[in-house]
């Protein structure tokens, strides 16, 4: 291993400190297969010295008040805003994404920031007077203690950001895993979140892959644990933290289809569908997938096709419309599928193999790829393909589509394309899925409200950000109290458990 490849760092109790692991892994650009840094597996008293900083700082973190917390994030946002080119610069290089939308995947998790200054007052209690005679009762909502996030490679920027702030917000302290494939732009965030004044041991980071993922699951000191990822790692976390006592929210998988009615805006529907099929390269949680084209939008394919080929692939840092996908293995593995889905039986439109970007012949690129006829059953259906795929399904009503939708086990994200109010609202009704666009491809909330994937797209009952990760975070505790006159305290002893 060349000494001139920097090393990234873990971030324990306020430092930034080199691991003493033997285990190591390579940081690659997918465009290049440069190595840019190298990133460790932490040991297991690495992260037992980061759970054991984070929980000496809760002890005056969890009294610091509200305002002062706020204050905190206020400057945080301001400081990623001033660093947004810089952050971006780092993100294209080690996930791959174009620069534009490596901006956009740090304004979205920049919106969480935001809102994690003002939740003050998602932070408020209850409070009844006279529930007895001289009684009042009162809740107050009190942080966990650590908490811990385990984040993916898609979203290096954003998905941290959903995790760390909002908990930070509520008076917890955090452990942060972020992908070991690219944690270079979370560390920078960090360094961020530091210099923006969250205080020693509030905020630690360790890198590492499945042992680390089981400590965090099982270490006695972590209260929560939030994950977004792949649904066979999400489904252990879900179940091994559980089962240690603690709160589990898991953000996995899906296959996220979208109706496109006959009478939608063709060019309106058409311009969405390949933004939310291929953006990213297809690697998002909340891509479109599956259009199931219902009727006499199904005529529409060549133009559908012509828009997709379009589309011109390249390194991400020449902000062109695709960039390479993560790693040598997710594009054999994506060729892979595509090569199934021929086998199988579904009509290629669009083959995106193969795919030559002059300067950069080492990429892990995949262009623009579209099927029809594709039924349930072919693993292109079945499959989250995690590449720029899009499968096309025939289905001659709104309600044949509905009960494709609703018969796939996924429950992350659904959209129609249709200018009915009567088609959508029948839409938004009858589709089991939690989180719905109306000629909105990728309908992923505001920070105001929760991120609702539903069904095997997410197993714990509250989503991140928003309301629902308020509760998550917080415990309730409730006080039940009676001041007494001088008058009332001659009274006599009473044997029943009784307010009146």
């Amino acid at each position: 291993m060349s000494q001139s490849v920097p090393s990234v760092k873990l971030l324990i109790g306020g430092e930034f400190v080199e691991s003493r692991t033997t285990e190591w892994r390579d940081i690659v650009n997918p465009a290049t297969q440069e190595v840019l840094a190298r990133v460790p597996l932490a040991t297991a008293d690495e992260v037992n010295a980061a759970v054991a900083a984070a929980k000496e700082a809760f002890k005056t973190w969890k009294k610091t008040p509200i305002g002062a917390r706020a204050r905190v994030f206020l400057k945080y946002q301001q400081l990623i805003r001033e660093h947004m080119k810089e952050l971006a610069a780092i993100l294209t290089a080690e996930q791959g994404k174009t620069l534009a939308d490596a901006e956009g995947d740090i304004f979205r998790g920049l919106e969480v920031v935001e809102h994690a200054a003002n939740i003050g007052t998602l932070q408020m209690g209850e409070y009844a007077e006279n529930v007895a005679g001289g009684v009042d009762t009162y809740s107050v909502l009190q942080p966990l203690g650590v908490c811990a996030g385990i984040t993916p490679f898609n979203f290096p920027a954003m998905i941290p950001l959903w995790m760390f702030p909002m908990a930070i917000a509520t008076g917890n302290t955090f452990v942060l895993k972020p992908s070991e494939q690219d944690p270079m732009v979370t560390m920078r965030l960090a360094e961020l979140a530091l210099e923006a004044g969250i205080p020693k041991g509030v905020l630690n980071v360790v890198h590492g892959a499945a042992s680390v993922v089981d400590a965090i699951c099982d270490h006695p000191d972590i209260k929560a644990v939030s994950f977004v990822g792949s649904t066979k790692v999400g489904t252990h976390v879900y179940q091994r933290a559980t089962l240690s006592g603690k709160r589990a929210q898991c953000m996995m998988g899906a296959k996220n289809h979208a109706i496109v009615l006959p009478d939608a805006n063709k060019e309106q529907a058409l311009n969405q569908l390949v933004g939310a099929a291929f953006g990213a390269a297809g690697q998002r949680c909340m891509a479109l997938t599956v259009a199931v084209l219902v009727g006499e939008a199904q005529s529409w394919i060549p133009e559908l096709a012509a828009k997709a080929r379009g589309l011109k692939v390249g390194a991400g840092k020449d902000n062109l419309d695709l960039g390479p996908l993560i790693s040598r293995a997710a594009r054999d593995r994506v060729e892979g599928l595509i090569a199934k889905g021929v086998e199988q039986g579904a009509k290629l439109e669009l083959d995106g193999r193969g795919v030559q970007v002059a300067g950069f012949e080492r990429g892990n690129f995949v262009g623009p790829t579209i099927f029809s006829g594709v039924k349930p059953g072919m693993a292109i259906y079945d499959q989250e393909v995690f590449g720029p795929v899009l499968c096309l399904a025939a289905a001659d009503t709104l309600d044949e589509a509905i009960a494709i939708i609703n018969a796939n086990p996924n429950g992350n994200g659904t959209a129609i394309f249709t200018q009915s109010g009567a088609a959508a609202r029948k839409f938004q009704e009858d589709i089991d899925v939690g989180q719905v666009g109306i000629n909105v491809p990728i309908p992923v909330p505001v920070p105001l409200f929760s991120f609702t994937g539903s069904r095997a797209s997410k197993l714990g009952d509250l989503g991140p950000y928003g309301k629902q990760v308020v509760a998550f975070y917080t415990q309730t505790k409730t006080v039940t109290s009676r001041w007494f006159d001088d008058e009332a305290s001659m009274g006599k002893v009473h044997t029943t458990i009784s307010l009146r």
